[in-house]
């Protein structure tokens, strides 16, 4: 049994990452600080073009919830220090820069408006302060400093922005859970926020755990929440047009529906603020499919081993039972070894009902338009007289290649 707290996140669904700081403004994704070796004295004047000029968050909530998105995270700070809030404890913030704002209480009041949940990403690590690696390396009084610094700035944004719905952490990296406090730390931010729910990247389990570009299912009654970029880079990239397609969105959202999962999904806006237009154009084709087609989203979460088949994910609720066709193969279907009777089946989107026939282990459904009728995923919507069981016993070995054609 889900608590009320955690409920609303069982049943989100569907959240956008939203990745922005200093790194936009080279344009080649959020690690260059690291991996290009920069002094911190050159990197730190990269917020002098970080303007934000054209940051709209009413803008970035309305493509978010057209979208079919039910909350959102951002990165109040990443590796690089940044801070996008006017934070007491670090100069090196939002207000201190070209953008002169307080960028994530903007955030939090339009994504609030919008009717959406409101999530911080906080990097614990931390390249701009050097007591992170100075503690790691043995110096004790540097290792106390940098875990006073971590608290005041997470008290900053429990307590500057009203109620907060997801902390989300990230690279915990040279500090285990005990040195970290997370224990502690994690009490002490539920005092100030009692029903936040909290990830799983501060070597401690909380609320939910985050599987990164890849969909991996918890095991059932576990939360789980499946990141994943939209092109190749979390930070903004304008030479990345290595896009998703809206298609691969929609059965992403199915797989994890199937499981019971979320998609965080990622967007990279420009120092400038914008979102680009790629993600803007598939996150609104995407929407447009949820709108039809959400019932297989949204509300068929049940666990279930119904991935024997050949066209693509199945979700499930009680006795209803939707296929998502990645392959579509004209007009019939054929489903093996579905234990329970289909009572009736038809098309999501059009309501088009569909002709359905039993012979010994099949159940075949026909009667399908020959092109697809959607323009990104097809859904049959089958209605059963049981929960829906597949019975995969009638072949031969692990590998199951060899199919037993008797009753």
């Amino acid at each position: 049994m889900i608590s009320t707290r955690l409920q609303w996140f069982a049943d989100a669904r569907f959240g956008m990452f939203i990745h922005w700081g200093l790194y936009s403004v080279t344009g080649r994704g959020e690690w260059i600080f690291n991996r290009e070796r920069w002094e911190m004295q050159d990197y730190t004047m990269l917020a002098e073009q970080f303007t934000a000029e054209d940051y709209d968050p009413k803008t970035w909530a309305k493509i978010a919830r057209d979208a079919g998105m039910r909350y959102a995270v951002l990165t109040t700070k990443h590796h690089e220090g940044f801070c996008l809030w006017d934070s007491k404890t670090c100069a090196f913030n939002a207000v201190n820069s070209a953008a002169k704002r307080d960028l994530v209480g903007e955030y939090v009041t339009a994504f609030r408006e919008a009717g959406l949940k409101v999530g911080f990403y906080y990097s614990l690590g931390d390249w701009y302060n050097e007591d992170w690696a100075r503690g790691f390396n043995g110096d004790e009084a540097a290792y106390h400093r940098f875990m006073q610094y971590t608290r005041d700035l997470l008290t900053e944004l429990m307590t500057q922005h009203g109620q907060i719905d997801i902390l989300w952490y990230d690279l915990p990296q040279c500090y285990t859970a005990l040195q970290w406090q997370a224990v502690d730390l994690n009490h002490h931010i539920r005092n100030l926020q009692p029903d936040i729910l909290i990830n799983n990247r501060a070597y401690t389990s909380e609320d939910f755990s985050t599987p990164e570009q890849h969909i991996t299912a918890a095991p059932s009654g576990r939360l789980w929440e499946s990141c994943m970029t939209l092109n190749n880079h979390w930070g903004y990239c304008p030479h990345d047009d290595n896009y998703k397609t809206a298609s691969q969105v929609v059965l992403n959202l199915a797989q994890v529906a199937s499981g019971g999962g979320n998609l965080l999904l990622n967007v990279g806006p420009t120092p400038q603020g914008k979102i680009p237009q790629p993600a803007i154009d598939i996150l609104k084709q995407t929407g447009n499919w949820l709108r039809q087609n959400g019932k297989s989203i949204y509300e068929a979460s049940d666990r279930h081993g119904l991935s024997f088949n050949l066209w693509g994910p199945v979700t499930s609720s009680c006795n209803d039972m939707y296929l998502h066709l990645k392959n579509y193969w004209g007009n019939e279907i054929i489903i093996g070894g579905l234990n329970p009777n289909v009572k009736q089946a038809f098309l999501l989107s059009t309501k088009q009902p569909l002709k359905v026939a039993r012979r010994k282990h099949q159940t075949i459904l026909s009667g399908l338009p020959t092109q697809s009728p959607d323009e990104l995923i097809t859904v049959i919507h089958l209605e059963l007289d049981g929960k829906p069981e597949q019975d995969i016993s009638r072949v031969i070995g692990k590998a199951d290649i060899f199919p037993i054609l008797t009753d």
